[in-house]
């Protein structure tokens, strides 16, 4: 299987550049996989897991929420919202968060204060769809 290039940037930071052979991208439209010579494609993407194929027995999975996939005849760039390797993600203190983001939304006083909060509590049960994978 021949490689392409692929990026991963978020605001944050440069998560991934390098060559792979394939990456499944959490589209809004639904999941697709780009391998070399994808046709020039570019969708939003929905909160979910971006993974990456580098070789055979190489894998990574990044948890994204949000942002814009590119296939170009360049390759694929992604530019994430939000980008969190998943070894990174912890359970337990998502779990917590969500808690607390439950009993926030619950004590909002002002109907921006419920947004907020209920933006919040909707981030929070992303990461944990997430790492239930």
């Amino acid at each position: 299987m021949t490689s392409f290039h692929f990026e991963l940037v978020s605001p944050e930071r440069l998560l991934f550049t390098g060559e792979v052979q394939s990456v499944s991208v959490p589209g809004v439209e639904g999941a697709f996989t780009v391998l070399n010579n994808h046709a020039p494609v570019m969708s939003t993407l929905k909160p979910g897991l971006i993974e990456i194929d580098e070789t055979p027995t190489k894998k990574v999975r990044i948890f994204v929420r949000g942002g814009f996939a590119d296939v170009s005849d360049k390759g694929l760039t992604i530019l994430a919202e939000r980008a969190i390797p998943f070894e990174e993600l912890d359970a337990t203190r998502i779990a917590a968060q969500v808690k607390d983001a439950e009993e926030d939304l619950a004590d909002a006083m002002t109907d921006e204060g419920r947004r907020l909060a209920s933006e919040r509590l909707a981030q929070l049960q992303e990461l944990r769809a997430a790492l239930q994978l």
